[in-house]
């Protein structure tokens, strides 16, 4: 992966995406494309627990405006190690209202690494996307 800001500096969590990625492609490599995302999400988050990476699954977010606390049913599929959030999907494309939503959790829960992750492509590395805020 190339750096970000074209310096050479490492990129912000380079070593926790790699090891997502790499359970990513194992979970895609044994179970290929075209499953519901909620088994992706589930396989995942067993390959992510099996090499150690503290998980939380389906989390809330909040949403404050002018003071109050809005219940809007938005729901992370996935955060590692509390600092990077997974939203997994299983579609034909991704769209930019996909990216839009995942910016919009990272800036919500205040975390400054994401990717989104769709299953449903022959070759998973065509079906990642990393976005830093």
């Amino acid at each position: 992966m190339n750096d970000e800001s074209g310096t050479g500096k490492k990129l912000i969590y380079e070593e926790l995406t790699q090891q997502i990625i790499g359970a990513a492609i194992e979970v895609h490599r044994v179970l290929g494309p075209g499953l519901l995302e909620s088994v992706y999400e589930r396989a995942l988050c067993h390959e992510l627990t099996l090499r150690n990476l503290p998980i939380s699954r389906q989390i809330d977010v909040p949403l404050h405006y002018k003071g109050v606390d809005l219940e809007c049913g938005f729901r992370i599929d996935v955060i590692v190690q509390n600092a990077v959030i997974l939203e997994l999907k299983s579609v034909a494309n991704l769209l930019p209202v996909h990216e839009a939503q995942l910016l919009t959790y990272m800036r919500l829960m205040k975390k400054s690494v994401g990717l989104i992750i769709n299953f449903n492509v022959p070759v998973l590395k065509n079906g990642i996307v990393r976005r830093v805020l």
